[in-house]
């Protein structure tokens, strides 16, 4: 697999950034992350963090070095993460939730496949032109989708993971990328101030390292103090004759080994299915991937 990406998160008007995001990969596969924590529960920044974790160890577990099945990886990670982050509320004996969306994609074989849980989006963009978007489980977003009636002008979530109840998701049908497509998620800091026509303006005909600052600047000048933390990540996928700077090339991986901007620390009180030597282990190999691709663009620079 080829592909460009990068990746980019900055505060706004509040006081702290709980949006979290990255990616890793192995030689045959690819998964990218965001997750934006919410206002209004405790612990926001570490809900993401802890999906983050979770779905990112499960891959490095799991992508050996390719999905058996992507769709059922993405909702079993995000199910596993839900209940990661319900047993560190318990553990900590909180009386509200720490919660947070969540967007996951996996890119194995020339496909993608996503899942997603609020209002966390992911674009597909050919040619300048919308391929296709996730859809927001708000009750603003359902008004307009469906005609339902909901509340107006209201962007609130009516699901999200780490709530009391089981988490809404959707998970897309798996599907064919071809060169040059651009895939973007982002947390609704970005799509919150810059509407979709803007948005794909922005991203058309340029390197993926160029638009996604563009678009970062954009949302919080558009929104100034009042802005929400911005967060974005993006790729570009590619063939060889059509290489970006930023381009990662998994071929350079051998056997089972894999790459992660994903920061991994210890993940209290884990479900059965991940151990305590399994998570360590996962947790040191992840943070020992990061050291060498931390050295090899030192050395590239």
């Amino acid at each position: 697999m080829k592909f460009s990406v990068f990746q980019l998160s900055r505060r706004g008007g509040r006081a702290l950034n709980e949006d979290r995001m990255g990616y890793c990969y192995t030689r045959e596969a690819a998964l990218f992350v965001l997750a934006d924590g919410m206002g209004g529960h405790p612990d926001g920044e570490v809900a993401a963090q802890i999906a983050l974790q979770v779905v990112s160890t499960l891959f490095q577990q799991k992508a050996k070095p390719m999905l058996e099945e992507p769709a059922l990886f993405l909702e079993e990670a995000l199910l596993h993460a839900h209940r990661q982050i319900l047993r560190y509320a318990s553990t900590k004996g909180m009386m509200d939730t720490p919660r947070t969306t969540l967007v996951a994609a996996v890119l194995q074989d020339g496909k993608v496949t996503w899942i997603h849980c609020g209002d966390s989006r992911l674009y597909w963009v050919r040619d300048g032109q919308l391929v296709e978007r996730t859809r927001d489980h708000s009750y603003s977003e359902m008004r307009k989708v469906s005609g339902a009636l909901a509340p107006a002008n209201r962007n609130v979530l009516f699901t999200c993971l780490g709530s009391p109840s089981k988490p809404i998701f959707d998970v897309s049908e798996t599907r064919r990328l071809e060169e040059g497509d651009q895939l973007m998620l982002c947390s609704d800091g970005l799509w919150g101030a810059v509407p979709t026509p803007e948005i794909l303006q922005i991203m058309s005909g340029k390197a993926v390292a160029h638009f996604v600052p563009m678009l970062v600047d954009t949302a919080l000048k558009r929104a100034g103090d009042a802005s929400d933390n911005v967060t974005v990540l993006a790729l570009v996928w590619e063939t060889p004759n059509n290489f970006e700077p930023s381009s990662i090339s998994t071929q350079e991986i051998e056997g089972q080994g894999f790459e992660s901007t994903i920061q991994v620390g210890p993940i209290d009180e884990c479900e059965d299915e991940l151990d305590d030597e399994a998570i360590e282990r996962s947790i040191a190999e992840i943070n020992e991937a990061i050291r060498r691709s931390a050295q090899r663009q030192k050395a590239k620079t």
